[in-house]
């Protein structure tokens, strides 16, 4: 399976509402539309070059991923960040993941998909990739091929709608060199036991690499909320 795009970049040939999304969603990620925030259709539809009617396709899109939500009389806001969300989404995956593994060392067939992993995951230090971006993709791309490898249609496609809502934070786990490296080492040790068909050391691993990513998440996303605020209030006070 390709790589999973962490971010939707703009690309040619995408419609007017396509590209509403895509920028919209950035600076969503980005924190530049922060938790909270109101959006004016009028002020959108100027910043992004577009009519109204494909920027209300755009955010009713971005409405049904959760990404906004509808304020009847007021129109359209970013909703607050809930931790406790986000912490269900985690023990969510935790589920899926730990199970499709538990499948994937049961079988007797062979499980190429391992080794494709292997050959991103079984590196030196120098040969991984330093860019936070492109280790987020790889990151989504592992625990997706996991999941996907099962073979289990509703079980991926529910993963993946998990995925969705949580890439806003998730993400911000590879913004640090620290978080790669620990990163490529716990992917590399849940591969190995994937390899050796060790269920209940993979799923150890799995369970705690994933926990780890939670707590990290949640630390640098506060710090980013905190450091998004002080930007906004100075320049109010400017």
């Amino acid at each position: 399976m390709n790589s999973a795009k962490v971010y939707d970049l703009q690309e040619d040939g995408l419609s007017l509402a396509d590209q509403a999304y895509t920028k919209i969603k950035q600076r969503i990620f980005d924190f530049d539309l922060m938790p909270g925030t109101r959006l004016a259709e009028s002020e959108l539809a100027q910043q992004s070059g577009i009519s109204r009617t494909p920027l209300r396709q755009a955010l009713q899109r971005l409405q049904h991923e959760g990404f906004v939500e509808a304020v009847p009389k007021v129109g359209w806001r970013v909703p607050d960040l809930s931790f406790q969300l986000f912490d269900e989404l985690y023990d969510f995956r935790i589920i899926i993941e730990t199970f499709a593994v538990q499948m994937l060392c049961a079988t007797a067939a062979e499980r190429p998909a391992l080794d494709a992993l292997a050959k991103v995951w079984h590196v030196g230090p120098t040969e991984r990739p330093a860019e936070s971006a492109e280790v987020a993709t790889l990151d989504e791309a592992f625990h997706l091929q996991i999941v996907e490898s099962t073979g289990n249609s509703e079980m991926l496609r529910t993963y993946l709608k998990i995925t969705e809502r949580m890439r806003i934070v998730r993400r911000l786990d590879f913004i640090k060199a620290d978080r790669i490296e620990t990163t490529f080492e716990e992917h590399s040790s849940i591969l190995t036991a994937l390899q050796r068909r060790r269920s209940d050391e993979a799923q150890r691993l799995l369970r705690a690499h994933v926990e780890h990513s939670k707590l990290e998440v949640r630390k640098i996303t506060l710090d980013m909320l905190y450091q998004a605020r002080k930007r906004s209030l100075d320049l109010r006070a400017q």
